[in-house]
């Protein structure tokens, strides 16, 4: 049995064949492989440098998330601080309010009190004076009344000048 040709070539058509490969891989090798090579390098190094720059903004990216938690955290400080510190400035103002409250309270007591004791001094005083001038009216009244004479006035008087005199003595 004889087979086709194809699966039995001859020594011409290997000899041909295998010279035809060399010169094509020589040619593969020498012009081909240096060019795809230094394509599969060039896409490795991109790779790679795409990779580190991945890293990079990774770190980059993780360094500003801790930054910005660092500033949320600052802030919230910030914030508290403030607020602390306004409710003891309006601790302070009402505090403050309620003394000067307090004190002018205290101070228009005092001068109602003053007042009321100037008052009843001057109505005190008045009465007296109104009382002192009703003594007289009623003391003259009376010495006229019981002094119609001259004698009587003269007795009067006399005895006056006795009591000035005992009481200087």
């Amino acid at each position: 049995m004889q087979l086709p040709s194809i699966l039995t070539p001859d020594f011409g058509l290997l000899f041909w064949m295998l010279l035809a490969f060399g010169i094509i891989f020589v040619l593969l090798w020498r012009y081909g492989f240096p060019i795809i090579i230094k394509m599969v390098e060039e896409r490795k190094a991109y790779i790679d440098e795409s990779l580190a720059k991945a890293r990079e903004a990774n770190e980059k990216l993780a360094h500003i998330q801790a930054e910005s938690d660092a500033i949320l955290r600052e802030a919230r400080d910030k914030q508290a601080a403030i607020l602390r510190e306004a409710m003891a400035t309006k601790e302070a103002i009402l505090s403050e309010a309620r003394e000067k409250a307090q004190a002018e309270g205290h101070k228009i007591l005092e001068e109602a009190k003053a007042q009321i004791n100037a008052e009843r001094e001057n109505a005190l005083n008045s009465l007296r004076g109104e009382v002192a001038g009703i003594s007289v009216k009623v003391a003259e009244q009376l010495l006229l009344s019981q002094l119609q004479g001259p004698t009587a006035q003269e007795d009067y008087v006399e005895r006056l000048l006795q009591q000035v005199e005992q009481e200087q003595a």
